[in-house]
């Protein structure tokens, strides 16, 4: 009996043992470089371009209103704490802005998106007449996003600010990321060659499509919100004047996103005689990717313009 107990305390030693340095190589395993990025759509990018190889923790939940989000406690900490952020700028994270200063100023490296392109500035024309500082003409456009030779170029410069500053090569995956938005833009212009120039009018929650009509050859008719936020509201006059616009413009398409007033919409379509379609410009699908988000885009709107 004393010969079984014995090999059983035995047994229990070595089993403890293992267990301790078991414990002992997870305690001593690196922790991965921490990239905070503000939102879901970014976010899908990074993580692309990056892979395993950092923490990738994006800020802002996929399918909330990007310009209306405020963080919490525990978001501010994740950013204050980050090896490295990731943001778009333009005012697009305006919940974000004290955070990510104080996040700056205690030396957090920020690379910020929309400096690396070639900015849209709203233009002549472009929606309805507003009080609003973000329709003026001559705003910044933050909706860069909607571009993927302008994502491109972000990714490019994103990989080679990230290797210089944790010393690791990203190139190769920098060059499959550029080759796939090559393609996805490729694939864009395949689809809106096949629909009718007098039908690229776009009519939209708010002034979102931009970059995309910009790059694929729309024309921006006008916007429920008649901003660049969804902060804005809109009125009756604002509303009487986007329906003559529709009908002066033979639009066939009201497209609403995140942020617009579902009945307002469905009211304006009915008055004007079109239709209402979801789209999504801020909202990334199940998969999480980037790229089946801008072909569902393209497709919803392509196909609803015919």
């Amino acid at each position: 009996m004393k010969k079984y107990f014995g090999m059983i305390l035995y047994l229990i030693g070595i089993v403890f043992l293992m267990g301790c340095g078991g414990q002992e190589k997870a305690e001593t395993q690196p922790q991965k470089p921490s990239i905070v990025v503000t939102y879901s759509v970014l976010g899908s990018v990074v993580k692309e371009l990056v892979g395993d190889q950092f923490d990738v923790q994006v800020i802002i939940p996929n399918g909330l209103d990007v310009h209306e989000w405020e963080p919490s406690a525990k978001d501010v900490e994740s950013i204050m704490h980050a090896s490295f952020i990731v943001e778009n700028g333009l005012n697009l994270e305006s919940g974000l802005s004290k955070t990510l200063a104080q996040a700056s100023t205690s030396g957090v490296k920020i690379f910020t998106a929309s400096k690396y392109i070639q900015v849209r500035h709203v233009g002549e024309g472009e929606g309805i007449p507003s009080d609003d500082p973000d329709q003026q003409i001559g705003a910044e456009d933050p909706h860069l996003w909607l571009d993927p030779l302008a994502v491109k170029t972000i990714a490019e410069e994103l990989a080679k600010v990230i290797s210089k500053e944790f010393k690791v090569d990203l190139s190769a995956r920098s060059v499959v990321l550029s080759q796939k938005l090559t393609v996805l833009d490729s694939s864009i212009r395949g689809q809106v060659a096949g629909l009718p120039v007098e039908n690229r009018k776009l009519v939209t929650g708010h002034e979102s499509l931009g970059y995309f009509a910009e790059a694929y050859h729309f024309k921006l008719v006008g916007a429920i919100i008649p901003s660049i936020t969804t902060q804005a509201e809109v009125s009756a006059s604002e509303l009487a004047a986007l329906k003559s616009l529709i009908v002066a413009n033979k639009v066939k398409v009201v497209f609403t996103e995140i942020g617009t007033p579902a009945k307002v919409a469905e009211a304006l379509a009915k008055e004007a005689n079109v239709k209402a379609v979801a789209i999504h410009t801020h909202l990334l699908p199940e998969d999480g990717s980037y790229f089946t988000m801008m072909n569902n885009l393209s497709t919803t709107i392509t196909e609803s313009l015919k």
